[in-house]
């Protein structure tokens, strides 16, 4: 898979914390902790708005990263997604978008995520993210989409 980023899965939480049930320093029973790396397939990102909220539309270069996009949002469908906008390994901005319903799916190159809410007030903070996220990526920002706090593929 020629199409795919490697990431450290504790990378994603707060910066300078350690892995769930590390000591202190990073560190298990005087152990140190390992990191927990894993691929993300590369995709395309494309936001727009769309009725109640937003959609974005994850699209891979290849079969495989499609095919392993596609798995990883079945694996975690109903769960709350997240967009994490990283600047030269920093996050910069993270939207959860626990505000609304999100639903994915699967189409020929890779997923459609779609959040909406029945709420003017929620789909009024979805839009907000988008263009946020939007704003960020045309400054250079890579958008690393989550469900669960799961990496599932990143734009780059």
């Amino acid at each position: 898979m020629t199409s795919a980023i490697v990431m450290e899965r504790a990378g994603m939480g707060m910066p300078g914390m350690g892995h769930a049930g590390a000591g202190a320093m990073g560190t298990t029973a005087g152990m140190p902790a390992a990191p927990q790396w894993m691929m993300v397939p590369r995709c395309k990102i494309k936001m727009e708005k769309c009725t109640g909220g937003m959609k974005m539309t994850c699209t891979c270069d290849d079969a495989m990263s499609a095919t392993m996009l596609q798995n990883l949002c079945s694996m975690m469908a109903g769960g709350m997604c997240s967009c994490c906008m990283i600047m030269n390994g920093m996050m910069m901005c993270c939207c959860n978008l626990a505000m609304g319903m999100c639903k994915y799916e699967p189409t020929k190159d890779g997923v459609a995520i779609t959040c909406t809410s029945g709420d003017a007030s929620c789909s009024a903070m979805i839009e907000a993210c988008r263009e946020c996220m939007a704003g960020m990526a045309k400054a250079g920002c890579v958008c690393c989409v989550c469900m669960n706090n799961m990496p599932v593929c990143c734009s780059c």
